[in-house]
């Protein structure tokens, strides 16, 4: 079985973060492993509380993992300070990871600032270059360019750019503000949409996670980017298509939809 770490934050209310990373990931086939970056007090309304992990402790998990059971793939998401930054970078490069998916959450769905302003130039110095490929959505993607995104052309230009900065292959993901649930992968100057089937749906929480880690488990897997991307929607859309409905706000996804098993029932 391929093995797949996610670096996160907790979500107390199981749609985003580690806890939606390791759904995924156990409904795409591949044992998931995890390193917390912090603790959140969260529900589907908002974001209360958090606590991050400290340095040493992130870097003991780290070592942990990597010295016994080395992950084919690695996604990272929230990440909420420089000195965390700092600490996964050094862990990486130390034990010569690939296949680093980084979504780089910066904001919840509810609209809460999960990283410190001092971590952005830690984040795009020292984490976004070593990754095979960033999935920023658009506010993201005006964040990390200081460009508005309005328009598709907007995005080829964004997604370009970052590309062009951090050396990486970079999915532009177009769910926040424009066209849905079309997405726009750019690598080395060159460009690949990815059309998604627009749901209705406001139960939205986690889609970032999720898609960020089904790509990551893809990879693993063996497949190249573009059919992991792929793959990756397509399980995205079958977990929004589910139609889950929990939680008084913006409630998550159902990443188990494609699970059939005798366990899962009931009796």
């Amino acid at each position: 079985m391929k093995t797949v770490l996610t670096i996160a934050g907790s979500d107390s209310s199981g749609g985003a973060g580690i806890q939606a990373d390791i759904k995924t990931m156990l409904s795409n086939g591949v044992y998931a492993m995890s390193a917390v970056t912090a603790l959140t007090a969260q529900n589907t309304v908002g974001v209360t509380g958090i606590m991050e992990v400290s340095p040493g402790f992130l870097a003991e998990q780290l070592d942990n993992i990597f010295t016994d059971i080395y992950p084919d793939a690695v996604k990272i998401g929230m990440v909420p300070s420089s000195a965390l930054i700092h600490t996964i970078a050094d862990k990486l490069e130390e034990y010569g990871a690939e296949n680093i998916v980084t979504d780089p959450v910066m904001v919840s769905t509810s609209g809460a600032e999960l990283i410190g302003s001092g971590a952005m130039q830690a984040l795009k110095e020292r984490l976004l270059p070593l990754a095979a490929v960033l999935t920023p959505n658009i506010p993201e993607t005006e964040v990390l360019t200081g460009m508005k995104i309005r328009t598709e052309e907007d995005m080829l230009r964004g997604a370009a750019e970052i590309s062009r900065t951090y050396h990486c292959a970079v999915l532009c993901k177009g769910g926040h503000q424009l066209n849905d649930a079309n997405d726009l992968l750019c690598r080395a100057g060159s460009y690949k949409w990815f059309y998604g089937k627009r749901i209705n749906t406001s139960n939205t929480h986690g889609t970032g996670c999720t898609l960020s880690s089904a790509i990551a488990s893809n990879l693993a897997k063996g497949y190249d980017l573009d059919m992991s991307v792929k793959r990756a929607k397509e399980y995205v859309s079958g977990a929004l298509a589910a139609g889950l409905r929990l939680g008084k706000g913006c409630g998550p996804m159902d990443h188990g939809f494609d699970i059939r098993s005798k366990f899962k029932g009931l009796s």
